[in-house]
């Protein structure tokens, strides 16, 4: 395992990093951590931070890797405060509600699938309430439909990047197993729009039952350096999830304008 201390700045360090990352793993193990579950159809409550939400059907439940990012937006490790935020893939909407209470300047909740959207708002209203930032739902298949002539300073990523046909249920799939290519158009739509401040940062939470090498591969190509924020081992598997920085080279952070 890599420590979590950023890597040295430089394109060189970033593909030494991205050489030493795990080996995405066997289908076998894969099938075996994931296996389908069809209670994304039902009505399901979830609980976090003290916090109650409803799912309907077809709205993501998150787990334990959700909850890493939703832990480090709430502690500050993933600073939002004061900062245009954007959750990719909003699901029932725990990332906008933690954005909000940090003092976000602006949330944008984005999902491919309405009712997780709707959800969101449910949430975000009644959790955050009329005191907190603006929050602006936006039904898109990543950044398709995202407002033109808009940037965001932060973007939290946590790609359903599975390439094993786990189910031919279309929700689970939507959730699990897009693979590789929502990556590559992630970040080709997010440089080819301009959609990224100066200065922002991409926080991409991947692990190797994915191509965690390749979906790095492609941040790099796109012209972006990659730090380790997090590594988490899970006890009694060899899956290990990495929460990644990303900023375009060549520029600072905003936090330190």
């Amino acid at each position: 395992m890599i420590p979590t201390r950023p890597v040295l700045p430089g394109v060189a360090a970033d593909w030494e990093l991205h050489d030493r990352l795990p080996q995405t793993l066997s289908p076998d193990v894969i099938r075996a951590i994931n296996p389908p579950s069809r209670a994304i159809h039902e009505h399901r409550r979830y609980s976090w931070n003290g916090w109650d939400f409803e799912l309907p059907p077809g709205v993501f439940q998150p787990g334990a890797t959700s909850r890493l990012v939703h832990s480090r937006l709430l502690d500050g490790t993933l600073p939002v405060a004061g900062l245009r935020y954007a959750a990719m893939g909003s699901g029932l909407g725990v990332e906008a509600v933690v954005a909000g209470v940090r003092g976000a300047a602006a949330v944008y909740a984005l999902d491919v699938h309405p009712e997780s959207v709707r959800t969101t708002v449910r949430h975000f209203e009644r959790i955050v309430g009329p005191a907190g930032p603006p929050l602006h739902p936006v039904v898109a298949d990543v950044w398709e439909g995202f407002p033109d002539g808009v940037q965001v300073d932060v973007v939290t990523f946590n790609p359903p990047a599975i390439e094993l046909p786990l189910s031919d249920d279309p929700d689970i799939a939507r959730n699990l197993c897009v693979g590789r290519e929502i990556a590559a158009r992630f970040f080709a739509q997010l440089v080819g729009r301009d959609l990224l401040a100066p200065g922002g940062v991409v926080y991409l939470i991947v692990s190797n039952t994915a191509p965690l090498r390749e979906i790095v591969a492609i941040a790099l190509d796109a012209g972006f350096g990659a730090e380790v924020v997090h590594v988490e081992d899970w006890p009694g598997d060899d899956v290990q999830t990495y929460l990644f920085a990303l900023r375009r080279a060549g520029t600072r952070p905003v936090s330190d304008r």
